[in-house]
C-alpha cells in the first residue's frame, strides 16, 4: 500500500552513525531509524547477541515460559519504578496496552464507570484505532470513523486538565516530551501537579516514553527529569536497537487486573528479541551511554545556536534534553530535511516545522563537528 512519503533513497550498508547507499556514498545518520538505532549501525556486540540467538531459538510464543523475556523484564524492573512488564512489538502496541491496563485497574475495583482517557494536544501515540482515538491529529483521523469512544484531548494546562479530570477519568496519557509534536518538553510544574491530581483523584498516569526513554534524554528515562513516578510507562522504538519489541512497565497495583487471558501477543517478548533488548541495556551500562548522551548535549545545542546565529532568517530556536533536539525552523522543514539528503545527512521533520536531530546515543564528538558543518552547507544552500 502507497501509505508512506519515502525519500528516493536506499541504504546497503551501515557502520556506526553512517549509513552507504548502493554506489558506496555515505550519510551521517543523525535520524537514527526515527530513534531506533541507538547504539547505531552494525555494532559488534549486537551483532555476537544476535548470531548466539539465532542459532539457540527465535520464538515459541507465550504458551511456555520464556527465559529470556524474563530475564529481560527483571532488568527493566531494575532500572525503573516497575514491578510488572507486559511486552509486544511496537510503540503503538504498548500504548494500547497501558491504555488496556488502565481501564482494567478500574474494572476490577468495581469502578466500571471509570474508563475515560485524557491525552494531549501535539501528542502521538501510534497508529491504531485507540491510539489516533487518543492524540485525534486531524491528518491521522480522517477517514477513520467510528474511531474508539473513551478519550478526551485537552490543552497542556493545569487549569485545563483539572476541569477536565471528573469520576468517569481512568488515567491520563503523556509524553514527557513529545516527539511527533515537535519536540516539545512538557514542563516539570506541570508533570508534578499532573502527578499530585492522579493521585487526589484515584487516576493512574501514564508516561509514553516510546521515543523518549532508554536514554535519548541523558537520563535511563524521561521521567527522571521531573522528580516524579509514573504508575505506567510505555517503551519500544530503543528497546530492540532495531528489532521489533515494545513493553508496558508497571506498578504491581496498577496491573491488578491484568490477570490470565485478559491481554497478549503471539509475538511479544519472543526469546530472539528479548535477548536482543537485553544486551542492549547492558551496553547502555557498559558504554556509558548517559554520561556520553549528557556530554555531548551540550556541546551539540551549543553548535546549532551558533548556527542559528548565522542563519536566523532560515532556523530561529532549538530545544529538547539530551539527543532528542528539535530545530524550529523558518523555512519549511521539509525543505532543509531535502536539501540535508542532498548533502549527505539524515534528519527528521516533526510537527510545528521542527527538525528533529536524533543521533545513535554512542555518537562522538567528531560525528557531533560532521552534523553541525553538514547543516551549515545545508542553510548555506537554501535561498533566503
Amino acid at each position: 500500500m502507497d501509505t508512506y512519503n519515502r525519500y528516493p533513497i536506499s541504504f546497503s550498508k551501515g557502520e556506526g552513525s553512517w549509513l552507504f547507499d548502493k554506489d558506496g556514498n555515505k550519510y551521517l545518520d543523525f535520524a537514527a531509524g526515527i530513534a531506533v538505532n541507538i547504539l547505531g549501525h552494525n555494532h559488534p556486540k549486537i551483532n555476537d547477541a544476535l548470531s548466539k540467538s539465532i542459532n539457540d531459538i527465535w520464538h515459541v510464543s507465550n504458551l511456555y515460559s520464556i527465559t529470556e523475556q524474563e530475564e529481560l523484564a527483571e532488568k527493566l524492573c531494575e532500572i525503573s519504578f516497575a514491578e510488572k512488564v507486559f511486552f509486544c512489538n511496537s510503540g503503538a502496541e504498548a500504548v494500547e496496552g497501558a491504555i488496556k491496563t488502565a481501564r482494567r485497574y478500574h474494572y476490577v475495583k468495581g469502578n466500571n464507570e471509570r474508563n475515560e482517557i485524557i491525552a494531549f494536544e501535539g501528542s502521538f501515540h501510534g497508529r491504531t484505532l485507540a491510539t489516533i482515538a487518543a492524540s485525534l491529529n486531524e491528518k491521522h483521523i480522517e477517514g477513520f470513523d467510528p474511531l474508539p469512544d473513551g478519550f478526551k484531548k485537552i490543552a497542556i494546562d493545569e487549569s485545563d486538565l483539572e476541569e477536565n479530570v471528573s469520576n468517569k477519568t481512568a488515567a491520563i496519557l503523556i509524553e514527557p516530551i513529545q516527539g511527533e509534536g515537535g519536540v516539545n518538553v512538557v514542563s516539570k510544574d506541570f508533570l508534578s501537579f499532573a502527578r499530585e491530581l492522579c493521585n487526589k483523584n484515584g487516576i493512574l498516569m501514564i508516561m509514553d516514553e516510546v521515543q523518549c526513554g532508554l536514554g535519548r534524554t541523558g537520563k535511563l528515562f524521561a521521567y527522571e527529569w521531573s522528580d516524579i513516578k509514573p504508575d505506567i510507562i510505555t517503551i519500544a522504538k530503543a528497546l530492540g536497537a532495531g528489532l521489533p519489541i515494545g513493553a508496558v512497565l508497571s506498578t504491581k497495583e496498577a496491573a491488578e487486573g491484568m490477570t490470565q487471558g485478559v491481554h497478549g501477543s503471539t509475538f511479544g517478548g519472543n526469546p530472539l528479541c528479548s535477548s536482543i533488548a537485553s544486551r542492549v541495556l547492558d551496553l547502555i551500562k557498559e558504554e556509558n551511554i548517559l554520561s556520553n548522551v549528557s556530554s555531548l548535549s551540550e556541546y551539540l545545542i551549543s553548535g546549532i545556536n551558533k548556527i542559528i546565529e548565522e542563519h536566523h532568517n532560515k532556523i530561529s530556536s532549538v530545544r529538547g534534553h539530551g539527543f532528542m533536539i528539535g530545530i524550529k525552523c523558518k523555512s519549511e522543514n521539509t525543505v532543509i530535511a531535502n536539501e540535508a539528503l542532498k548533502n549527505g545527512l539524515l534528519v527528521v521533520t516533526a510537527a510545528d516545522n521542527v527538525i528533529r536531530v536524533l543521533p545513535p546515543l554512542n555518537t562522538n564528538k567528531n560525528e557531533i563537528d560532521e552534523f553541525l558543518k553538514l547543516l551549515s552547507i545545508t542553510l548555506e544552500n537554501l535561498s533566503d
